[in-house]
């Protein structure tokens, strides 16, 4: 996408971080099926835009991030704790096959983002990111700076 241009959501968002970091890669047997669950939930709340998630992005290497968007805290716990979805069966299989075996980590960073508390420009690139998540709209006049972005603060 040609020029500059920043997305803004109408309200604030939640920035959730998760990932997998896989310490025994002659395991596959033991760690594909965390990968594979992953996408399982992807595909889910893609699904059902009522469950709260926006949109992400996913790395993949020996560690494993993605970086996700949600409407709000209360959807993010909500899906985490829905019986009737996939993370409480994905978490309980983690829980009983590798535990704290060693054999993947996991981590998770959650991230409450007020509106006017948050930048971000893509330039001559497809929007990425919280651009895939949001309204798109020119960098330009207010918008045209990262202060200006950050709502003049």
């Amino acid at each position: 996408m040609q020029g500059r241009w920043t997305a803004q959501p109408d309200d604030g968002f939640v920035v959730f971080i998760i990932g997998m970091r896989i310490n025994r890669p002659w395991m596959v047997h033991r760690w594909l099926p965390l990968i594979r669950a992953m996408g399982g939930m992807i595909r889910e709340l893609s699904a059902q835009p009522e469950l709260g998630f926006m949109g992400g992005k996913a790395w993949f290497g020996r560690t494993i991030v993605l970086i996700q968007y949600w409407q709000s805290f209360e959807q993010l716990e909500a899906y985490a704790k829905a019986v009737n979805l996939s993370h409480v069966t994905a978490w309980a299989e983690f829980n009983r096959k590798i535990g704290d075996d060693g054999t993947v980590g996991i981590y998770h960073e959650t991230y409450r983002i007020s509106p006017g508390q948050f930048e971000n420009v893509f330039v001559n690139m497809p929007p990425t990111l919280l651009g895939n998540c949001a309204t798109l709209i020119e960098a330009k006049g207010g918008y045209a700076s990262a202060r200006g972005r950050m709502g003049g603060g």
